[in-house]
């Protein structure tokens, strides 16, 4: 026989369940440090149960991932890569949000969204780097709502599969009643605050010796020759298509690649559009590594050079130098 507490759960779920689910869902979407995935396993446990209606839950869960997507998009269209800057600027996990999350959209474009939903950082990144390549609301919308189908159907289907398991684990919270609640409480402050502390620590490691713009154009202008490298993902050149001029491409995945071609002599600037020149940094973190002393990353990337008034090179994009041709 159930608990008061387990069927006091089942109630509220039996009557509010979809609106919890969908709230809980659009702001985890959003970009919220909330977890989704537990509301919606124990949504399909009561749906299995008959206790919540399976259907209503799984479209209320996809119409928050599709309004919060769709929002995304639009932010993403109408703001480029600043809005990319600032989510991984203010992430939880900026370390992901810099290295990782734009590379894999780089490895598996735009079909990232089917499975975005399942790898953290990924989910809140995707969705405003689709807009800012600007891949098209159609395309866009269809591969963003099968993803979401896939996400939200196998949170749902755990749940289901799990009933028994999960009945047992509501029996359990019920003899120690409040102090369930207070428990998770804290194990959610306490993931927080562990998440802040990994970031306070990255850009702990991220502090090194800069050049500013002015020297670095004093360095050119001396007739020094630094070596400038471009550390940016490939998305990244391709929603701003210019750089410094004479730069070499290098994205912080194949830097390892390039190790051999590089010379020690020279002074190596390291430069990108991120948040404290976090993959500037992480690759003069790799090249000290293997021996290279000279090595600095450019302070305040690729903007400053540009605001301070210097040239760059710019390329056409793909669509418009196609349209040129037609």
């Amino acid at each position: 026989m159930q608990s008061a507490l387990s069927q006091h759960l089942f109630f509220d779920f039996r009557h509010y369940g979809v609106i919890v689910v969908a709230l809980n869902v659009l702001l985890n979407q959003i970009g919220l440090p909330v977890s989704a995935v537990p509301s919606m396993v124990l949504a399909g446990a009561l749906a299995a149960s008959g206790e919540s209606s399976l259907a209503w839950l799984f479209a209320a869960a996809v119409a928050a991932c599709f309004l919060a997507d769709a929002l995304w998009y639009w932010v993403g269209e109408k703001y480029g890569i600043r809005v990319l800057r600032t989510l991984c600027k203010i992430s939880l996990e900026p370390d992901s949000c810099v290295s990782q999350t734009q590379s894999r959209f780089d490895r598996w474009g735009v079909n990232s969204l089917l499975i975005s939903k399942f790898i953290p950082g990924l989910a809140t990144i995707a969705p405003p780097m689709s807009g800012a390549m600007q891949i098209g609301w159609i395309r866009f919308l269809s591969l963003s709502t099968i993803g979401a189908m896939l996400w939200v159907g196998a949170a749902l289907g755990a749940g289901m599969v799990f009933k028994a398991q999960i009945d047992e684990l509501l029996l359990h919270f019920a003899h120690i009643g409040g102090t369930a609640l207070a428990g998770g409480l804290v194990v959610l402050a306490v993931y927080v605050g562990y998440k802040w502390m990994e970031r306070a620590r990255f850009y702990n490691m991220l502090r090194m010796a800069r050049i500013t713009v002015a020297e670095l154009y004093d360095l050119i202008q001396s007739g020094a020759a630094p070596l400038i490298i471009d550390v940016r993902s490939a998305s990244a050149r391709l929603l701003e298509p210019h750089w410094i001029p004479g730069a070499l491409h290098i994205s912080l995945t194949d830097v390892d690649a390039h190790l051999k071609d590089l010379p020690r002599e020279r002074d190596i600037i390291l430069y990108c559009t991120c948040p404290s020149e976090a993959s500037a940094a992480r690759v003069a973190k790799i090249l000290m590594k293997h021996g290279f002393k000279r090595v600095r990353p450019l302070h305040g990337g690729l903007e400053a050079w540009v605001a301070a008034g210097h040239s760059v090179v710019t390329a056409a994009r793909p669509h418009e130098s196609g349209a040129a041709a037609s």
